[in-house]
């Protein structure tokens, strides 16, 4: 029993239906505001009365007003000041109950007036930790925890990681031919997928604080890495460049475009060229080496949990990808698989795993519930493309076995404001 589903109070069958129904509504808002956020998670909140909604809200970025904030503040903006009286509310994480950049949002809902809270899940920065649900209890308001618990901590994955973890949720984007290829032997890469797989790469982009490449990807494809329709930018994410040497000239687009602040480095300690690159970068990260001389990525994975990102998505290359794999510092996957072949001739899109045994083999399992624009099955049409999803699933090289879980302890703080 999870520690939000052992808090449940007994409730009838049509209001635990009419809660499930809130919160994908809270659901729904919190995802407006994924990767624009962090260090905070995007919560999401519904105030209603009944089964209509008074008011949404989403979390705005560090400074601003959280979700149940915001949500109440649409309510009285659209019902006036009394419509708080009575009222419930739906929030995709437990309110926080202390005072950082914001008050804090238990308190906001006591004065409020509101009599019932439905909470996805419980937030576990040693500064909360169920301090806002007892806060709430304490002040007689019925709340209702674990409602569509698992797609709560899904969609705050990336800010329990920081905390529970001490590092960003990692998502892993390949695309390849049925083969596995990237390219044919003479490196030609555009296009292997459609445009409609393109199209949900953008859009997954969208959603991530920092989007992550290889130094051989930026040498080989000149990327901007920024989210885009047609030909229009729409945000840039934080970019980060993993080039131990340095090798990447600052000509690149990561360097040269309007948005080159947002670009991040890392690099070896001490790597020639760095006191260029850091008046080039928007921000240069020293990583030292590991076992097996190369840089050292469990300390990467820490450095940009302590620069505030919380999730992150790799585009490559395939010796990126199969060192973060190697490392098991991999969460999630999406692979848009086009239907060609190139043959052994063309580049991998993924290199060595160091696999011995078939229970050493990385095996990606599908969640549990649909995800939007995706399914619940792990598999979808991307135009002529298929679109594999799931969460990597522990295998005999790594602690433990079964379904990757976003609640392993770390001991980090993390941080929210």
């Amino acid at each position: 029993m999870s520690p939000a589903s052992a808090g449940r109070s007994r409730r009838g069958a049509a209001e635990r239906a009419r809660d499930e129904k809130m919160m994908k509504t809270a659901l729904s808002a919190a995802r407006k505001g994924d990767g624009r956020t962090y260090p905070n998670p995007s919560v999401g909140a519904v105030v209603f009365r009944g089964d209509e909604i008074l008011g949404r809200g989403t979390t705005k970025p560090p400074g601003g007003p959280h979700a149940e904030i915001v949500a109440m503040e649409n309510s009285r903006k659209r019902h006036g000041d009394r419509s708080l009286r009575g009222a419930s509310i739906a929030t995709t994480l437990e309110p926080c109950s202390f005072s950082g950049r914001t008050g804090p949002c238990a308190d906001a809902l006591v004065e409020a007036g509101i009599t019932s809270v439905a909470v996805g899940c419980l937030d576990p920065h040693p500064r909360v930790a169920g301090r806002g649900i007892k806060r709430l209890r304490a002040a007689g308001i019925q709340v209702e925890t674990g409602v569509l618990e698992e797609e709560c901590r899904y969609t705050h994955r990336g800010f329990l990681s920081v905390i529970e973890r001490g590092r960003p949720w990692i998502t892993l984007k390949l695309a390849t031919t049925l083969d596995g290829r990237i390219a044919t032997a003479a490196g030609e890469s555009r296009w292997i997928t459609g445009s409609e797989s393109r199209a949900k790469v953008h859009r997954l982009r969208n959603a991530y604080d920092a989007v992550m490449v290889g130094s051989g990807t930026a040498l080989a494809d000149d990327p901007s890495l920024t989210v885009r329709r047609g030909d229009k930018v729409l945000r840039t994410p934080i970019r980060i460049l993993v080039d131990s040497r340095l090798r990447v000239p600052a000509t690149h687009q990561l360097f040269s475009d309007p948005a080159s602040a947002k670009t991040w480095v890392v690099c070896g300690t001490g790597a020639r060229g760095i006191a260029k690159m850091r008046e080039t970068a928007g921000s240069v990260i020293e990583i030292g080496k590991g076992r097996d001389r190369k840089l050292d990525l469990p300390e990467m994975a820490a450095a940009l949990a302590d620069s505030g990102l919380t999730t992150l998505l790799v585009e490559g290359g395939g010796g990126l990808a199969a060192a973060l794999l190697r490392a098991d510092l991999v969460d999630e996957v999406h692979w848009m698989l086009a239907p060609k072949l190139i043959g052994s001739e063309g580049f991998s899109g993924l290199g060595p795993l160091a696999v011995d045994a078939l229970g050493e083999a990385v095996v990606i399992e599908p969640l549990e519930f649909a995800v939007p624009g995706i399914g619940k099955n792990g598999f979808t049409q991307a135009g002529p493309d298929i679109h594999v999803h799931g969460l990597i699933r522990r295998n005999a090289k790594t602690e433990g076995s079964g379904r990757r879980k976003i609640s392993r302890p770390a001991g980090r703080k993390g941080t929210k404001a």
